[in-house]
């Protein structure tokens, strides 16, 4: 691992974590010394990856990593290939559909397809939520033993609401549910008043790819079950499209 590059990706996690931070802050952070984040973070800013904050001297993730996160999701055929299912399982459910993909021990939304009911909605894609708390990353870490290692060195796990599971034991039997079923739930553990649905994706190589997901409001919680099987569908239909042998995917021994 080359050192530099190293502690320069660090300080631009950190500014994802903390939105904006000090120098004192990150090197307090990153347990470095603050002169040589002061030149990480000078090197970051020229390429634009990192700006510092008009009228205080706290620094932030800069334009060009948007840039670089949008070209990432053109490139990605899990994306194209969802967008059209996602539009049609929104319209078969009435709920926002999210697709997500695993980054260590975190998922990142790829492509999020609102409510179809008209209302204003933010856009998701490019957030990132514990994979530990929800069901996206239930999913995905029922059929990934990466994900499952990586939530397990992450103890003790975040609690994001008074609902979140952060008891390793509890996730395994939640896993194992899902990987029976292929269907992971998550009531209200990421955003109080959210619940949610997912179902994994599987590529060309029977691994799992990623999941799709439908968003259930804590009052129309659980989800009447033409809602699950429609989501079944379609997660078996992506993976059929991006050349799964079989759906679900191969369990974990």
């Amino acid at each position: 691992m080359i050192q530099s590059v190293d502690r320069a990706v660090r300080v631009l996690s950190a500014l994802q974590g903390s939105r904006r931070m000090t120098l004192t802050e990150l090197a307090g952070a990153l347990g470095l010394p603050a002169s040589t984040v002061h030149g990480i973070v000078k090197t970051l800013v020229g390429h634009g990856m990192v700006v510092q904050e008009r009228g205080s001297s706290r620094y932030m993730l800069g334009p060009r990593v948007l840039l670089l996160g949008n070209v990432y999701l053109d490139t990605l055929e899990l994306r194209s290939r969802t967008a059209p299912w996602a539009a049609e399982l929104a319209r078969r459910t009435g709920f926002a559909v999210r697709t997500g993909v695993l980054l260590l021990d975190e998922i990142v939304i790829i492509h999020h397809e609102p409510r179809p009911d008209g209302s204003r909605q933010m856009p998701e894609a490019g957030i990132v939520i514990p994979a530990h708390a929800s069901a996206l990353g239930k999913a995905i870490s029922a059929f990934s033993a990466e994900a499952q290692k990586a939530i397990g060195e992450a103890m003790p796990l975040r609690s994001m609401t008074g609902e979140t599971l952060t008891d390793l034991a509890a996730l395994e039997s939640q896993w194992t549910e899902a990987a029976t079923t292929g269907v992971a739930v998550e009531a209200e553990e990421a955003v109080l008043g959210e619940c949610a649905l997912a179902s994994p994706i599987f590529d060309a190589f029977d691994g799992v790819a990623g999941a799709i997901g439908v968003v259930v409001p804590a009052t129309a919680w659980p989800a009447d079950p033409p809602v699950r099987e429609a989501l079944r569908e379609a997660a078996r239909t992506i993976s059929r499209e991006l050349g799964a042998p079989t759906w679900p995917g191969p369990r974990l021994p």
